[in-house]
């Protein structure tokens, strides 16, 4: 006869292994009963021939294979079962989905809450139109701490101490509305350019959890930031078709409703949209066919190509990059891009496939970046040289410095990977450690560029 506290912990053990299973959507409760069932006869042909339970169950579990291999091998089997839970009421009664169905409703209700934010200012007289300066900045305080909330609500336990969280946010809002800065001038627009990049940070750590200080965690939050982009462009031109329908309906029976749109509809629609878009990547993120990748994979090359094209075109024109404000940001928007693709790319690729063509591709288009990134940084010195100093100039040489430096590691380390010298896990340990320092510069920017000059 077996123990009963022995057979109590083994039957915990199975317990938590359900528990996971059941957070992976493409895993129906019948693939679960099912899963258990032939879990079990592994344990009891391991404890017949001569294994305890304990460890019956732990290499029980390993042959069956990880959690992770599971939900991709039904996704791949299943691919059509996501989205027809995400819009249906489970088909069998007896066999709900009550993850699913909770999220859901929750993210409905935290869309809302951050729809109502938006309008919060109005009730003290600051509408969208007039109060244009005080939206811009604060727009991360009104929907950020929301999305903050309702990962929080869906990691419980695991999720990193709210009140540090709370007082970064705080004192980030204390920082952007304390200083007196010219409406419309340079340190003012840097600041609301800034200021959302480093409260992403805030939001990551809420994302990834007791994750954050592991690779794997801190690469899950670059894959949602980058699904949650796709999501809220493909709901935007929805949104955008929907309102012009509905304006020019309203319009053929005599209604003007633009004003609503404008100050109702559009707002809190695009505030809503965000927690929306995030609770779709949340419940896809099991399914294979996730959209950066693919993405990566097509414009890796094409980008690549741009880039060599640009850079043989400078050499032989001898021409400059203008450095204009326009300019600066669309350039530096081109490298935030490539290194984008470098980023969905590592985190898509089995770090144990050995190099092949596409591995090349990206040594290529890191290599034309870093090269564009030091052309960029000696017109910037050269203007800084004879013009003189400028908080955009400032911003500019710091932010193409701070590119240079993940360029350039990321470009050593792949050559080092393509030598054979190197695994590939140190280039995305080198992508995910280096987030934190973006977010450091843009702290920077919002705190002390506006009294370094003079809040112009």
């Amino acid at each position: 006869m077996h123990d009963p506290a022995f057979a109590s912990a083994l039957e915990d053990q199975i317990d938590q292994w359900r528990a996971f299973l059941r957070r992976r959507q493409t895993i129906h409760a019948s693939d679960i009963n099912e899963l258990e069932d032939h879990l079990r006869e592994q344990i009891d042909g391991l404890a017949e021939a001569g294994l305890d339970r304990e460890e019956a169950f732990l290499v029980a579990v390993k042959r069956m294979g990880s959690l992770d291999a599971l939900s991709l091998e039904f996704a791949r089997e299943h691919s059509d079962r996501l989205w027809k839970q995400l819009v249906m009421a489970p088909a069998d009664p007896a066999a709900p989905q009550p993850g699913l169905q909770t999220d859901g409703l929750a993210a409905v209700l935290f869309a809302v809450a951050a729809a109502v934010a938006i309008k919060l200012p109005a009730l003290f007289g600051m509408d969208l139109e007039t109060h244009a300066s005080f939206y811009a900045r604060n727009i991360g305080f009104l929907l950020l701490p929301i999305l903050v909330a309702y990962f929080a609500w869906k990691r419980g336990s695991q999720t990193m101490p709210l009140r540090w969280l709370a007082a970064g946010f705080v004192l980030a809002a204390i920082v952007a509305n304390a200083w007196p800065l010219t409406p419309g001038g340079s340190t003012e627009l840097l600041v609301i350019a800034h200021l959302p990049v480093a409260l992403w940070l805030l939001v990551g750590v809420a994302y990834a959890g007791q994750r954050w200080d592991e690779v794997a965690g801190r690469m899950d939050f670059i894959r949602f930031s980058g699904e949650l982009f796709i999501y809220y462009v493909l709901i935007a031109l929805g949104g955008g078709v929907l309102t012009a329908f509905t304006v020019g309906m309203f319009s053929a029976i005599g209604f003007d409703i633009e004003p609503l749109v404008a100050t109702w509809l559009l707002p809190c629609g695009a505030m809503g949209a965000v927690v929306i878009g995030a609770w779709l990547v949340e419940a896809k993120q099991s399914v294979v066919e996730n959209m950066a990748p693919v993405l990566t994979r097509i414009f890796t090359p094409l980008f690549a190509a741009m880039l060599v094209l640009f850079l043989v075109t400078l050499l032989l024109s001898g021409r400059g990059i203008d450095v204009e404000r326009e300019v600066l940001i669309a350039f530096d928007l081109l490298l935030i891009v490539v290194l984008g693709l470098l980023l969905y790319s590592v985190s898509a690729r089995e770090p144990s496939t050995p190099p092949g063509l596409f591995d090349l591709l990206q040594v290529i288009l890191i290599a034309s970046a870093l090269l564009a990134d030091l052309v960029a940084l000696w017109a910037i010195a050269a203007r800084i040289g004879d013009m003189g100093l400028t908080p955009n100039r400032l911003a500019g040489l710091g932010l193409n410095l701070v590119l240079l430096v993940n360029l350039a590691g990321s470009a050593w380390l792949y050559l080092k990977f393509l030598r054979g010298q190197g695994g590939f896990a140190r280039l995305e340990r080198w992508q995910t450690d280096y987030l934190p320092v973006y977010a450091a510069w843009a702290a920077v920017v919002v705190v002390l560029f506006p009294p370094f000059f003079e809040f112009i």
